[in-house]
């Protein structure tokens, strides 16, 4: 690293310890601190596949909670960085959601800035292409002392734009990215002492999997196995080998041949050519009497402090039930005080790593008859499909979360609880537009600013395209909150002649 850069650098981390405390959902900063700026770049870090490339739009529009939260403070500034242009009405909806704040205010400190460019490239390298759209952004800065990027993920392309833009990037440093495959996360977990699925990493090949799953089968109590692409992400660099007897190589490596993916759009052809390029892991599956995947989110401070801000039960599906769609919060208490303790001690391993800001947990619980017991699957140094709902919850109701007692309490002390997902979908949504859903998004399923109870939608621009949308629904209890979302499908699939 050249001298400049280095100085830049320590400039950038000193500019981050001194915006901390506006690192809040909170309407009551004030002063000169609370005059920020912060730039949204939620580029998920790889180029869609083709199959893909129609829900880009949606994926980077999954960020606009940060309209509710941000602007809350009535001297911040946000700049919201997209591929396309979003649909103006949905921009509406989201200033419509923020309680208490006047939407002309809020808008004036609002810039959206599209880049006009649709292809599969992210969105992040499309900006860094471009030397007059990043003088544009600067100019949008009032004070780069005091802004800073909110990325989804921070790989070198961030890192880059920051530099350019002469802003700090709030997010790990892509020197940590071992950390976040499946290999460094089972690594991570061996040397810390929390429990994992019986494993071998770094495989690359059939002939790895293949030897992998004969270690393995000795002391397995059952004969599937799960193969899991390093840098997979959402559970769709999954697939499953079912041995059905097969003991010999020979008939092993058939059964690898017979995987089953979990991205049914591909092919296996490509998901060992993918293992090849970036390796990956074999597990065991695990089994007992119930099997649950709950999460478990964290962000580490400047300072190397660790704090928890949710648990989650994650839902899943796809063709092995190891994809993720969406989330319940909170997690069971029949296991969250467990899961909560190990990613403390996974938490401060990375912050001596120097990990820094939002991470998560993702776990396997099985019971046993009365006992949970956890083991850890993998790390997520990024924002994900939890960290949108929660700061959703965070920004309509003002409440908290008490990660001791694993639960949240809106200002008057009702619990709050939700269920959020991306994949809400069904054989004939795309036959509703997005001002369609917006339509219901502002009646029938609006959120209720009184009651702190209701729908709040994301992922909008999805529904013509690809025939899904995202949804966090709140409510005042577990079962509250999954009614509501119950009916929430209800109403999609009536209004769109569908079945989910």
């Amino acid at each position: 690293m050249s001298e400049r850069r280095a100085d830049q650098a320590t400039r950038h981390y000193e500019q981050l310890c001194t915006l901390w405390p506006t690192m809040t959902t909170k309407s009551v900063v004030s002063g000169p601190i609370a005059e920020r700026t912060v730039v949204v770049l939620h580029s998920v870090g790889f180029e869609f596949p083709p199959h893909l490339q129609h829900v880009v739009p949606a994926y980077e529009e999954r960020f606009l909670c940060a309209i509710l939260s941000l602007l809350r403070q009535p001297h911040g500034r946000l700049i919201y960085l997209t591929s396309l242009p979003m649909l103006p009405r949905l921009v509406d909806y989201y200033l419509g959601l923020a309680p208490g704040l006047h939407s002309a205010d809020m808008r004036d400190r609002l810039k959206l800035i599209s880049v006009g460019d649709g292809s599969r490239k992210t969105l992040t390298r499309k900006i860094i292409e471009r030397p007059r759209l990043i003088d544009r952004i600067g100019s949008c800065i009032p004070d780069k002392r005091r802004a800073l990027i909110l990325p989804f993920i921070t790989s070198q392309d961030e890192i880059t734009l920051s530099s350019m833009l002469d802003v700090p990037c709030y997010g790990h440093d892509p020197a940590l990215a071992w950390i976040g495959t499946k290999t460094g996360g089972r690594r991570i977990f061996a040397e810390e002492g929390v429990p994992r699925a019986p494993g071998v990493e770094g495989v690359r090949s059939l002939d790895d999997v293949v030897e992998a799953i004969r270690a393995l089968s000795s002391s397995a109590t059952g004969d599937a196995f799960v193969v899991k692409l390093d840098a997979g992400a959402g559970g769709l660099g999954n697939a499953t080998v079912r041995l059905r007897g097969a003991s010999t190589p020979r008939e092993i490596a058939d059964a690898v041949r017979a995987m089953e993916l979990d991205d049914k759009d591909e092919t296996t052809d490509w998901y060992l050519d993918n293992l090849a390029q970036q390796g990956g892991v074999v597990e065991v599956m695990l089994s007992g009497d119930e099997i649950r995947s709950p999460s478990v989110q964290l962000r580490i401070d400047p300072e190397g402090r660790t704090e928890i801000l949710s648990t989650h039960d994650q839902m899943l599906g796809g063709t092995n039930g190891l994809t993720f769609l969406g989330c319940r919060f909170p997690a069971d208490p029949a296991y969250v005080g467990a899961i909560t303790e190990l990613a403390h001690v996974v938490g401060r391993r990375l912050a001596k790593e120097g990990a820094l800001g939002r991470l998560s947990l993702d776990f396997v619980t099985v019971r046993s008859g009365d006992r949970w017991e956890p083991y850890a699957l993998e790390i997520n140094l990024r924002s994900g499909g939890t960290t949108h709902p929660m700061l959703t919850l965070l920004s309509l109701t003002d409440g908290d979360y008490d990660p001791d007692a694993a639960t949240f309490r809106a200002p008057d002390g009702r619990e709050k609880y939700y269920v959020a997902s991306d994949h809400v979908e069904g054989k004939g949504y795309e036959r509703l537009t997005p001002d369609d859903l917006l339509d219901l998004a502002e009646g029938e399923l609006r959120w209720d600013e009184d009651a702190l109870t209701g729908v709040a939608f994301h992922f909008v621009s999805a529904i013509a395209s690809a025939g899904r949308t995202g949804v966090t629904v709140i409510g005042d209890s577990p079962d509250d909150a999954m009614q509501r979302y119950r009916h929430v499908v209800d109403v999609l699939n009536r209004e769109s002649g569908a079945r989910a």
